[in-house]
């Protein structure tokens, strides 16, 4: 059974608030929030987000593989919404990017 997105969404944001710190806006981060335009992620804060996500949803959190499949566009504006369809299990509408997520 998938989890509910919305609780997806809060674990995402929890995982977020615990790599970058308390310095994140919580409280404007939703689906349309891209993690490098907006939240200014960088790759090994990336990779601390993977690992969180990774240890509480197992193999439905394996973003390196989501991530594999975008063109460069894509990956460049990757949003958590992005982030919680993959987990949830449902496709993504065209990302920021422009293509399909999947």
């Amino acid at each position: 059974m998938n989890p509910p997105a919305h609780d997806v969404l809060a674990e995402v944001v929890r995982a977020l608030t615990d790599v970058v710190g308390e310095d994140l806006p919580c409280a404007e981060i939703g689906h349309g929030t891209a993690l490098g335009g907006d939240l200014a992620l960088e790759s090994i804060e990336f990779v601390a987000l993977v690992d969180r996500l990774r240890a509480r949803y197992g193999d439905r959190a394996d973003l390196p593989g989501f991530v594999a499949g975008l063109e460069l566009d894509e990956i460049m504006n990757l949003t958590v919404g992005d982030v919680v369809d993959h987990i949830v299990g449902r496709p993504s509408e065209a990302p920021a990017g422009g293509g399909t997520a999947r």
